[in-house]
């Protein structure tokens, strides 16, 4: 669920800061900001509550955890099903992540494996979930540009 949380230029600034030094106190924020340590804290408590600062398990890499394979999986699903073909594919241990779609594709499933095989296994897995009509798979082959967001954070910013 994206976050409504609106940042001004003072959250782009923390949360670059934070992504400088992600184990900084916010004594260290707030000096190095030139901020009260309230405006820090009260900020930073503000970003988690809303939902604009989430989980840190995106910095973990799949292959770390013996995954080194990494798919993308569009689904054609039946309409009136699609509540209950997300909640099948959340208990898929290897998805990572499920967007709906606008256009021909209802899905995009962001799956990991351990190798070719253990893909199979896991891209039949999705095709017997009730509801889910068709898929296709495609491979990721390398990764060109990573999750970012800096740049967006520094216009936000300012700079």
């Amino acid at each position: 669920m994206p976050s409504t949380q609106r940042l001004d230029a003072t959250d782009a600034r923390i949360l670059l800061a934070l992504g400088r030094a992600p184990r900084a106190t916010a004594v260290a924020l707030a000096d190095e900001l030139g901020l009260s340590r309230n405006t820090v804290q009260s900020r930073l408590a503000r970003l988690e509550q809303g939902d604009a600062l989430r989980s840190p398990e995106h910095r973990i890499d799949p292959a770390a955890l013996g995954y080194p394979l990494t798919a993308f999986v569009t689904v054609q699903a039946r309409q009136r099903l699609l509540d209950e073909v997300g909640r099948a594919l959340a208990a898929v241990p290897e998805v990572l992540q499920v967007r709906g779609l606008t256009g021909a594709q209802d899905l995009l499933v962001h799956v990991v494996a351990t190798d070719a095989d253990d893909l199979y296994r896991i891209a039949g897995e999705i095709l017997e979930i009730p509801g889910v009509e068709r898929t296709n798979n495609a491979l990721v082959m390398r990764e060109m540009v990573p999750y970012r967001l800096t740049p967006l954070l520094e216009r936000a910013a300012g700079r």
